[in-house]
């Protein structure tokens, strides 16, 4: 994954969500200025546009804030929403249940009903941190998860560690799911009896 000036052909939609202290917006700026900054409690929204391989759309990410206080708003970003990445501090025991409750939560949502999913592990380089597969078992990702591609991708928003990587993931499952949308609508026309040449432009415009 690269960030160049040049504007993507198509944009994908990403909302980023976590609680508060997560290191969202931190993960944010070390992938796309590969920079270490200092942020504060992010208040509203960060909006960044990242582009991906030519075969891949481009990303813009919305980087909402995470305090109780914001939380209600997050619904306000769904419509749009290609894909959803959700940051959890592996490393703050205390607060995986209440990260547990809010990721339930939005992925309850309808209009939010099959979007791919990556769950981001940040803070993997501190000692004590959850390795994902606990932190899958913690987050009860494989029952809440059952009706989406997801994906859980340990990183460090302090030194850059798996953060390309978990944006690379979501590119895939992003195309992963266009691909079976226009497979599940293929299935459906041939069941009714349409021949192949009326698939064609359904397909194209999907």
């Amino acid at each position: 994954m690269g960030v160049h000036g040049s504007k993507p052909h198509k944009q994908a939609q990403v909302l980023m969500l976590g609680l508060d202290g997560s290191g969202k917006t931190t993960l944010l700026y070390k992938l796309k200025y590969n920079e270490s900054v200092v942020t504060m409690p992010t208040v509203g929204f960060n909006v960044e546009m990242l582009e991906t391989q030519h075969s891949g759309p481009g990303l813009t990410v919305w980087d909402v804030g995470g305090q109780k206080k914001m939380r209600p708003h997050w619904r306000h970003h769904y419509a749009d929403t290609a894909g959803l990445v959700f940051v959890v501090d592996s490393w703050d025991l205390r607060r995986l249940d209440e990260a547990r409750k809010e990721l339930h939560q939005i992925l309850r949502y309808r209009s939010l009903r099959g979007v791919p999913l990556v769950v981001l592990a940040n803070k993997q380089d501190l000692p004590g941190a959850l390795d994902p597969a606990e932190l899958c078992l913690r987050l009860d990702l494989r029952r809440v998860c059952g009706d989406r591609p997801w994906f859980v991708q340990p990183c460090s928003a302090s030194t850059g560690m798996g953060l390309e990587e978990g944006f690379r993931r979501i590119v895939y499952l992003l195309k992963t799911s266009l691909k079976q949308t226009q497979e599940d609508i293929k299935e459906k026309l041939q069941s009714k009896g349409f021949p192949i040449m009326a698939m064609k432009p359904v397909l194209h415009c999907g």
